[in-house]
């Protein structure tokens, strides 16, 4: 085949790809409603800032965007992820070209990329995940494209792509850490004595001072995250439970990643390309060691994806090459009855039967959730039901107030989620902006209230009882698939005196964790 009709049929091939994820994600949008996280990624657009409680300023741009845009968009929300998703395609194709893999090596690391089932997931919520995803694989490519070319120049895009990335998630440090490492440990260790290498730094340091400089005004916050994080969850990370998900993540080719690892880990042929198993040997060691969550290493997978689209084109050949064109097949069949678990495809009143016959196969690890219990649907599905309910039931306190009770009305939900949800479905009310002392949402309270109507949304009464002399449950949210099943909304009147101060030093409290 002439260089010529294979790049076009290169292109084709991963145009073809890329546009079958978007239409994938793009038909399954409207399925459920959106995601808690991603309502609170959203309602960042309307506050622009150079950093955030929980995560770092780049989502809360796109959210800007978006915001400013396409409105309170759910296709807008929804098409970034899917977009992230096609350049994820789009780049793996140039990686395997890259590593030396020609048509057959594309088509087998794109399959592996389109049928797994943690991508798939990722790529439907509009989190900082998916971005994070995208940046890893980006940099992992420039690194490779650095050790296969001895391209030094290509330290300051190197350091560019890391400080978007850094923007995105600051996981991205652990792989940036892992190829560091992994460069000094093998002969390219010359490439880091580069004066290219300094550029790219100072590049990548410029591009994330202001964020730094956020962290270090508020008091760093993300120590502040970090720690909450392994009070609630990161406990219950155990090493067992972390490695076997390794396996689980890709589960319908996961052949295809194993043989690329081990293949460039130890065979001789292969040892330009050690690092990259190397690298991806470090991430996991890295991760283990700081009890990081298990999908933490999702943005080290496609380069493995490539890698054994590589390995495979080049060794299975002659009478085993028919297993280059069987297993990507046999990962079609293999998705297929277990797709509900990565796409909203079955409406989510049938997911709970779906997952009960699945924890037969699949054991209890697919409805467990990060508090390190066994529920009836996965976590992420049970944070996309139940929003627009409390919205209507919100609104439906709200438009019981007179105009001018309106007018001076404050809606206080315990969570970002239940606060996400007012803000995203309320829109279609016009109910006013929420207020919560959860996440992002703290920094952006009033100080103090004034002494008008207040819609409380929480499951229990909680202490309007002692800062209101009447209030009333306006309606609660019965459903079993939803996170937080049996929340009620309170429409409260007629404060007692110390209200607003109970308030306003509560509010004082909580921001001074992050004032110098």
């Amino acid at each position: 085949m002439s260089s010529k009709k294979e790049n076009i049929l290169f292109g084709w091939m991963i145009a073809v790809f890329a546009l079958t994820t978007v239409v994938i994600h793009l038909l399954t949008a409207y399925s459920y409603e959106l995601h808690r996280d991603g309502m609170l990624y959203f309602a960042m657009g309307d506050h622009p800032a150079t950093g955030y409680i929980s995560t770092p300023p780049l989502i809360g741009i796109i959210s800007f965007i978006i915001r400013y845009t396409a409105g309170y968009s759910v296709f807008a929300i929804k098409l970034v992820p899917a977009l992230l998703g096609a350049a994820s395609l789009v780049t793996i194709g140039f990686l395997v070209r890259e590593m030396g893999g020609r048509l057959l090596a594309v088509f087998i690391a794109e399959m592996t990329y389109l049928t797994s089932l943690v991508f798939l997931r990722s790529n439907a919520l509009f989190q900082p995940v998916s971005f994070d995803e995208y940046f890893w694989l980006l940099t992992s490519y420039l690194f490779i494209r650095l050790i296969n070319r001895n391209e030094e120049q290509l330290w300051p895009w190197i350091g560019f792509v890391v400080g978007i990335g850094f923007l995105a998630k600051y996981s991205i440090s652990f792989l940036v850490l892992a190829w560091g490492i992994s460069l000094l440990l093998s002969p390219y260790r010359k490439l880091l004595w580069s004066k290219q290498l300094i550029l790219g730094i100072l590049i990548g340091f410029v591009m994330i001072l202001p964020n730094l400089i956020w962290q270090y005004e508020h008091d760093w916050p993300v120590v502040h995250h970090m720690v909450e994080l392994q009070r609630t969850q990161l406990v219950n990370v155990t090493l067992s439970g972390f490695l076997s998900s390794q396996l689980l993540f890709h589960f319908t080719s996961f052949w295809v990643w194993i043989v690329g690892f081990l293949v460039l880990l130890f065979a001789r042929k292969e040892r330009k390309f050690r690092p990259v198993a190397v690298t991806f040997l470090l991430v996991l060691l890295i991760l283990i060691l700081s009890r990081g969550k298990s999908y933490y290493t999702l943005g080290a997978y496609p380069m493995l994806f490539a890698a054994g689209g590589y390995v495979m084109e080049k060794y299975l050949t002659g009478k085993w090459r028919w297993i280059n064109f069987a297993l990507p097949v046999l990962s079609v069949l293999i998705l297929i009855p277990i797709l509900p678990l990565a796409l909203p495809v079955l409406p989510i009143n049938k997911m709970a039967a779906y997952c009960q016959s699945a924890i037969k196969v699949a054991g209890p690890g697919i409805i467990t959730w990060e508090d390190g219990k066994v529920h009836n649907i996965p976590q992420d599905y049970a944070d996309m039901t139940g929003w627009s309910e409390l919205a209507r039931l919100t609104a439906k306190a709200y438009h019981e107030l007179t105009p001018e009770q309106q007018a001076n009305c404050h809606i206080f939900a315990e969570n970002y989620g239940e606060a996400g949800a007012v803000h995203f479905y309320g829109h279609a009310y016009d109910l006013p902006e929420p207020i919560s002392f959860d996440d992002s949402y703290l920094l952006w309270a009033p100080d103090s209230l004034g002494n008008g109507a207040f819609i409380y949304i929480n499951d229990e009464v909680g202490d309007i009882d002692k800062l209101f002399n009447s209030y009333r449950e306006i309606g609660e949210i019965h459903d079993v698939n939803f996170r937080e099943n049996g929340l009620k909304v309170f429409l409260c009147a007629d404060p007692k005196p110390g209200a607003q101060s109970f308030y306003a030093a509560k509010a004082d409290e909580l921001k001074s964790m992050y004032r110098r």
